[in-house]
């Protein structure tokens, strides 16, 4: 009987997976232009009358656990229809809605206003105004239903847990309560209600509601959040306060040291802006060792938690805005590092965390999220941004706390990621619950040979050859200064120069005009697939200088450059599909990497194509770049068109044009000196960059053109 291999869409053959649904990313149209509103791990998803009819990916999720499915607000038995929603704050909406032609009654005849926000709580206001010339009796019905949900279920198939959820009796203070309880896990919903309801239902509130000419009535809704992981501190306050940005707001005060930018670019500004408000939306706040910190969650809806490779990139992109991030996420996932072998978690000692999850899946066993370490790249990615860190702020005394952590990172490299013993970190799983890739192109089918065919395990993709190469250089530095090492410094360079030439000799291909094979398989075959992996290797500096223009000629092709951006397949490839997550669609934080790399290597030109052609995409979705565009060629259509289900805001991809700004100025810490060699388009006239943070102090950064001056800035 033959043996079937491991590959990327069957990683443990002969191993079943646990029962329950699949992780398949799943965002069905029901919703239309969705309307969500956020905060820390909490979010609230609704249609644009903001309903949220029951069977939808819509709801009131906290910690990964939906606590409402059903909430829909008729009036006489109808539906209302909107003229216009829109989301005020990243955490508040308003739905302006007016009600149809009903019996006895004509359309528009009653106005219809939905405010909400989530923060302490999810809180709703229900206002009506009545424009008939007589009195009119309306009866309000707000269905409500709670399905419990792991999120990891309304992306694919939920489980029904109706015999295991109760009802309590109403209260004083609370209209409706859910309970659920499994195998040690609960959790509650509570809606309360003022006025309180003329009646109950089923699961539905029903307000008899008399109006006067030009009278209006209102009511106000509640949800408690528990607390719990990651919850930040929440805005509160006066609904309407709230919602018109009139409370006292903490996002507001946690910009106030954030970097700013202003430019001839009135465009730029706006999406500048916009990145900063969505990383804030985005944090989540945790204690390290009694410290409070912040760090960003990967993205809306489907991975508001802490996550490895999004989390560091996103903390790397953005530390030209300030280091608090980066220092949140260097403590917590060092807090979270791997100390053992487990095969269910993919767990391994030194190894950082790919993700982390609450929700009752998790908690229960049935998935290996608490935490999962299925991540091939976080680990040097966690190497290089506390050399990052380092070099923007000169914190010898965090580098000397973290360097257990370090030091384990460096032996997981070299003994678990090294699955082999051939030098190159590789990846495979022995979890039936694991990725089978453990890349960035996480998708079953995310590395693919030039002709389709989906390579064995285990895989050593190319660009964590690059991470490690730039990893161990970072760590040889920080050998020679605050870990005061000297011998492990040698080492360290000793071993990257090795890695050099035989990564340079193994990966590449000569043929089609000379490029870098997506990885190696199981045979050590080389997966001859032209990807924007090669960017990342600029990025990390293993490409020789006498091959960087090659390596170039294909990023910027035609058949990888879409006018939007780098593709993560070339067209030239079997499996080639602009809408394919990772076969052929452009990625904001792919392309960002790219952009430092061409920069890096000076083909600053190119980078600039790049990086112009972001910020235009990044204009027609409201300043804010989507997780992935799809790969449709930009000469054949007038607009950019995102991936069908890609998150919104979502971190890696909100981080991105902070990464584009700083390639542009040039702007770069060495030594203790704020350096600047600017190639700023003329698209974007002067840029001024104040409140940057290096060193312990702030600077202005000032550039147009080529020339550029860097000051010290008051405080």
């Amino acid at each position: 009987m033959a043996v079937v291999r491991p590959t990327p869409a069957d990683p443990t053959p002969g191993l079943a997976a646990a029962a329950g649904p699949g992780d398949q990313r799943a965002a069905p149209p029901e919703l239309g232009e969705s309307i969500a509103v956020l905060s820390g791990p909490t979010f609230m998803y609704s249609d644009p009358a903001g309903d949220v009819p029951p069977g939808t990916i819509g709801g009131l999720v906290h910690l990964d656990t939906r606590l409402l499915s059903g909430w829909v607000l008729t009036i006489n038995g109808a539906r209302l229809l909107v003229l216009r929603s829109q989301v005020t704050q990243h955490y508040a909406a308003q739905f302006v809605l007016t009600t149809p032609a009903l019996p006895d009654l004509p359309p528009d005849s009653v106005s219809v206003s939905r405010i909400r926000y989530v923060g302490n709580g999810f809180h709703e206001r229900i206002s009506l105004l009545s424009f008939r010339p007589e009195a009119v009796r309306l009866e309000v019905r707000l269905a409500v239903a709670a399905d419990f949900a792991d999120l990891f279920e309304v992306k694919s198939g939920v489980r029904d847990r109706s015999a295991q959820i109760t009802r309590e009796r109403p209260s004083e203070d609370t209209a409706l309560s859910f309970v659920y309880e499994n195998e040690g896990f609960t959790a509650r919903t509570a809606v309360r209600a003022a006025p309180s309801p003329s009646r109950i239902e089923d699961d539905e509130l029903v307000w008899d509601v008399d109006l006067q000419p030009r009278q209006e009535w209102q009511v106000d809704l509640n949800v408690p959040l528990p607390p719990g992981l990651g919850v930040v501190e929440a805005v509160t306050g006066d609904i309407v306060d709230v919602v018109h940005g009139r409370a006292a707001d903490p996002l507001r005060r946690w910009t106030v040291d954030r970097a700013v930018l202003r430019s001839d670019n009135q465009a730029l500004e706006r999406t500048f802006r916009k990145s900063r408000d969505d990383i804030a939306a985005l944090r989540l706040d945790l204690e390290v060792k009694g410290q409070r910190i912040l760090l960003p969650g990967a993205g809306l809806p489907w991975f508001l938690t802490v996550f490895g490779r999004d989390t560091l990139i996103t903390a790397y992109q953005t530390l030209v805005a300030g280091p608090s991030l980066a220092h949140g996420a260097l403590l917590a996932l060092a807090r979270l590092q791997g100390t053992r072998c487990d095969d269910f978690s993919d767990e391994e000692p030194g190894k950082i965390l790919h993700e982390v999850r609450s929700g009752e899946l998790t908690r229960t066993g049935v998935k290996p999220y608490g935490p999962y370490y299925g991540s091939a790249d976080a680990t040097q990615l966690w190497l290089i941004l506390l050399s990052e860190y380092w070099r923007w702020t000169r914190n010898d005394d965090l580098v000397r706390e973290l360097r257990g952590n370090a030091l384990a990172a460096l032996d997981w490299i070299d003994h678990f990621g090294d699955r082999d013993g051939d030098g190159y970190v590789e990846y495979g799983t022995r979890s039936p619950e694991g990725l089978g890739n453990q890349c960035w192109r996480d998708s079953p089918d995310g590395v693919c040979f030039a002709d389709g065919r989906i390579p064995v395990l285990p895989i050593a993709t190319c660009e964590l050859q690059g991470y490690t190469y730039d990893a161990k250089l970072r760590l040889a530095e920080l050998a020679d200064g605050p870990l005061a090492d000297p011998a492990l410094a040698d080492r360290l360079r000793a071993e990257v120069a090795e890695l050099y030439e035989r990564f340079n000799r193994d990966f590449w291909i000569p043929e089609r005009g000379g490029y870098y094979a997506v990885g190696l398989d199981g045979d050590k075959n080389r997966i001859d697939a032209k990807t924007s992996n090669m960017g990342h290797l600029l990025w990390s500096g293993i490409v020789p200088a006498e091959r960087a223009g090659q390596v170039v000629g294909q990023l910027m092709s035609d058949d990888m450059f879409s006018g939007w951006g780098i593709r993560t397949l070339s067209r030239e490839e079997r499996l080639y599909n602009a809408l394919g997550y990772h076969l052929g669609t452009v990625w904001p934080h792919d392309n960002s990497l790219a952009v430092l790399g061409l920069a890096r290597y000076g083909f600053r030109a190119e980078a600039n194509r790049v990086s112009l052609a972001l910020f235009e995409a990044a204009e027609q979705f409201g300043h804010r770049l989507p997780e992935a565009l799809s790969g449709y060629q930009r000469d054949r259509l007038m607009f950019a068109v995102p991936y069908p289900t890609a998150c919104s805001p979502q971190a890696w991809a909100t981080g991105t044009p902070l990464a584009l700004v700083r390639a542009m100025l040039g702007v770069n810490p060495v030594d203790g000196r704020l350096l600047l060699d600017p190639d700023i388009p003329s698209e974007l006239g002067r840029i001024t960059a104040g409140r940057v943070r290096a060193f312990g102090h702030c600077w202005e950064v000032e550039a147009v053109g080529r020339d550029g001056y860097v000051r010290l800035s008051p405080g």
